[in-house]
């Protein structure tokens, strides 16, 4: 139901747009009440994000799955492998949802938020991984940063329409990280 009801308010968000629909206007599109709305997702902004609610626990689970004698960033650069297929079921609508996140603060907020929880899902395995405290500065660095990269790519992603690679943007996001040469 939940899922059922996401895809009817995106439906309503992309046809009048983000800011211009109200709850009630989605619950009623939906045909449920503005209470069962909001015991489904605590905002409307959330509704938006249900395709990557799992994505922090599925790049997790990838960084756990690499080989061990891997380098750290190259793991998790792999990890990051499990974000494509979010975007690549629906091309679409990930383009659309990206777009208008660019283009509305309180989703950009939200996804901001959504990001800082995949940070605490992934920080431990890579500190695990690399001999480290979960809470360690360098931790949620190197996770910010990845997650950075991803959100760069993607950005850039939309920005083509589609257009160009995303895995390719992605590995070159990540490498740019790793080249720069300041001075």
């Amino acid at each position: 139901m939940r899922a059922q009801i996401a895809e009817t308010a995106w439906s309503v968000f992309a046809e009048r747009g983000f800011e211009d629909v109200t709850v009630n206007e989605v619950a009623e599109a939906t045909g449920i009440s503005r209470a069962s709305f909001f015991r489904y997702f605590s905002s409307k902004e959330e509704a938006v994000f249900v395709a990557l609610e799992a994505m922090g626990a599925e790049i997790a689970a990838a960084l756990e799955a690499r080989p061990p004698q891997e380098a750290p960033w190259e793991a998790l650069r792999r990890a990051f492998d499990a974000a494509t297929p979010n975007y690549a079921s629906n091309p679409a609508r990930s383009l659309a949802r990206l777009n208008l996140t660019r283009e509305t603060p309180s989703l950009r907020a939200h996804q901001l938020e959504r990001q800082s929880q995949w940070r605490r899902l992934i920080g431990p395995v890579l500190a695990r991984r690399i001999g480290l405290e979960p809470e360690d500065v360098r931790v949620e660095a190197v996770v910010g940063a990845a997650l950075a990269a991803l959100d760069a790519a993607t950005e850039r992603w939309a920005l083509s329409d589609g257009k160009l690679d995303l895995t390719t943007l992605i590995d070159e996001a990540f490498a740019a990280i790793t080249d720069l040469h300041l001075g």
